[in-house]
């Protein structure tokens, strides 16, 4: 794909050159459209019988050699099968119409029938005005077919091209698994025409959406094929079929230390050490290729949970992982999505436990981190899929054990589990600073009494050299 300026909108392409950018080379094969004409007496202008509008599709087949606002058919990218949809924005501005419903229907159709992917690339302004209600009921059906796929156990990659905005954003942009964007494109419900005049247009970029949580990642348009065969790989079933029986992800082996805590305090200390491996480190020992996964979906992003998915050994995993900070609300929604979309798929989750707690100041009150923290909760505990957990640092209190598995925790030798960090428990106790210590001891916190407990299925050995 060609560049896009700097600072400024992204190159606008053809939904056929859209196409040859991301897929295989002589890989496309588009499908047999269904037919819709408007046949009856009175209705070449269409159901509302707008006058001129056979005109306007008449000078858009023309223009852009198309006979709708979509492209759709079966490709390979890097070496994925998948179902690519393709907007063209040069045919009535990329708009949904009767017409474009039936193709969109179709196309999710025939990738559920032969259990392929949907990768769209999006160029849209909204509905077909000429059309009416009879288009703006397109994204009820445009929906459905998506959800339908996602439920199937099916991928559903977005790119946002510009612009893409109104109905074809709130659908198959938004809704998508996994959401991509070139730089510089316009991203937003408002079309730039529809806007109140004060508003703030830096606010309608794909950057600005990836600062809110509404899309994973903005990626160069000369890396976009690369970024979309990996996540092929990773989110798609090797054969087509759906995933047999998921077996668990195995913990990672500890990174630092190997020798156990002799006291309470130890482990705190040797837990909350700036020397200690953190997520980072095991994420790069454990994967060998690893696609981002950001944002809550509903305005916010926490760069202390990573959540993702990766190859191990051939296989792939999602992962999300805590950091060694407190956890946001935003952070706690980004894993709920984390392990949903697994369930869905069928991949094992592995999940990474380092926080000394959840947020708890008032903006994180106010932006829901109890609501925030059930709905984890809840996510894991009826995981389809297993969940497989390692306490790498601190397990500070149930901000910490929302993200572990009831049944398949394991610990690192330099972490700590608490039902309340031991300053804090002091302070409850109406102890004294100087019993910090020995409250540390009375909770029992060290690797090897959450085994001892039942709490920890045992302590992971060290990464063989």
């Amino acid at each position: 794909m060609p560049e896009s300026t700097p600072g400024g909108p992204a190159l606008r392409l053809t939904a056929r050159a859209a196409i040859a950018a991301v897929a295989d080379q002589d890989s496309f094969h588009e499908l047999a459209h269904p037919a819709r004409e408007f046949t009856e007496e009175g209705r070449q202008d269409g159901p509302l019988v707008w006058q001129g509008y056979a005109e306007s599709r008449a000078r858009a087949e023309e223009r852009t050699g198309e006979r709708e606002s979509v492209v759709c058919g079966a490709a390979t990218i890097g070496g994925t099968r998948a179902m690519v949809v393709s907007f063209e924005f040069g045919f009535l501005g990329g708009s949904l119409g009767e017409r474009t419903g039936d193709r969109l229907e179709a196309a999710h159709r025939h990738a559920r029938d032969h259990r392929l992917p949907v990768v769209s690339l999006i160029a849209t302004g909204g509905s077909r005005m000429q059309e009416g209600m009879r288009a703006l009921v397109q994204l009820q059906r445009v929906a459905r077919q998506s959800e339908l796929t996602g439920a199937a156990g099916l991928a559903r990659i977005a790119v946002l091209r510009d612009p893409t905005t109104g109905g074809g954003w709130a659908t198959l942009g938004a809704g998508a698994d996994l959401i991509l964007a070139l730089p510089g494109s316009q991203v937003g419900f408002a079309g730039s025409r529809v806007r109140p005049p004060d508003t703030d247009p830096a606010a309608y970029t794909a950057q600005a959406q990836l600062a809110a949580g509404a899309i994973d990642e903005v990626v160069r348009p000369d890396e976009l094929r690369e970024a979309l065969a990996l996540r092929l790989r990773l989110l798609a079933s090797p054969d087509g079929d759906a995933r047999p029986r998921t077996e668990p992800a195995e913990p990672p082996a500890a990174l630092g230390r190997t020798d156990l805590p002799a006291t309470g305090w130890e482990a705190v200390s040797r837990a909350r050490s700036p020397e200690r491996p953190h997520a980072d480190a095991y994420l790069d020992a454990y994967c060998t290729d690893r696609a981002p996964l950001r944002g809550d979906r509903c305005g916010g992003t926490d760069p202390g949970m990573l959540c993702g998915f990766g190859l191990r050994e051939g296989r792939t995993v999602a992962y999300a992982a805590q950091c060694g900070t407190a956890t946001t609300p935003a952070g706690y929604r980004t894993a709920a999505r984390l392990v949903r979309l697994a369930g869905r798929l069928g991949i094992p989750v592995l999940t990474l436990v380092d926080t000394p707690g959840a947020a708890n100041g008032a903006e994180a009150e106010r932006a829901g981190a109890g609501a925030a923290i059930a709905d984890l909760f809840a996510a894991v505990a009826t995981s389809p899929v297993p969940v497989t957990s390692l306490v790498i640092g601190e397990g500070g209190s149930g901000g910490a054990l929302a993200l572990a598995a009831p049944d398949n925790l394991w610990a690192t030798p330099d972490s700590y589990f608490s039902v309340i960090a031991p300053e804090l428990a002091t302070a409850i106790l109406k102890r004294g600073p100087e019993e910090t210590r020995a409250t540390a001891e009375q909770l029992r916190l060290r690797p090897q009494d959450l085994v001892e407990l039942g709490v920890a299925r045992g302590i992971v050995p060290g990464q063989h050299p």
